[in-house]
């Protein structure tokens, strides 16, 4: 149910800024033990019956534990952001032995990833200031998406309802 994925490393100078703006010092021992991003996986899916499909598969992995849950779908940011991140541990072989790791998996569907990078293209890469008017029609962008995403995955079900012709 995953038609793509990206993943990244936080760099050491973006973990340094995130550890400062969270009031930490910015110490190794402060990245492992507060932040949960320093790895990221994002898993664009079809659907939004993908999206929780996946996130299934990934609950049912043995050895990965999921931390923490934030269901951004079903109750979106004020921005109309829409995601479901799902916080896991990870074992990592090394060296040394295994070290579980923090990994923040974030799941969407394609009209989702859509508006998030759209979102982040016109706001924080032009850091732009708070605008109510304009965070109205980011919001009613996304929720056009998001009905478009509902519409589709009726579509989807109906279509499963017709036997294929050959």
């Amino acid at each position: 149910p995953i038609s793509s994925s990206t993943s990244r490393v936080k760099s050491p100078e973006s973990m340094r800024e995130k550890l400062i703006r969270d009031g930490l010092e910015p110490t190794l021992q402060n990245a492992l033990a507060h932040e949960h991003d320093a790895a990221g996986v994002r898993l664009i899916c079809p659907m939004v019956d993908d999206v929780y499909r996946t996130a299934e598969l990934i609950r049912a992995i043995p050895d990965v534990t999921i931390l923490r849950e934030k269901d951004f779908i079903a109750y979106p940011k004020p921005n109309g952001y829409r995601s479901l991140h799902l916080i896991v541990s990870v074992p990592v072989p090394l060296k040394d032995g295994t070290e579980l790791v923090k990994c923040e998996i974030q799941l969407r569907t394609t009209a989702m990833d859509s508006w998030a990078a759209l979102e982040h293209q016109l706001r924080y890469k032009r850091d732009a200031p708070s605008n109510d008017a304009i965070d109205r029609e980011l919001e009613v962008c996304a929720e056009l998406l998001h009905e478009t995403d509902l519409k589709m995955q009726r579509i989807a079900a109906q279509i499963a309802i017709f036997p294929k012709e050959t």
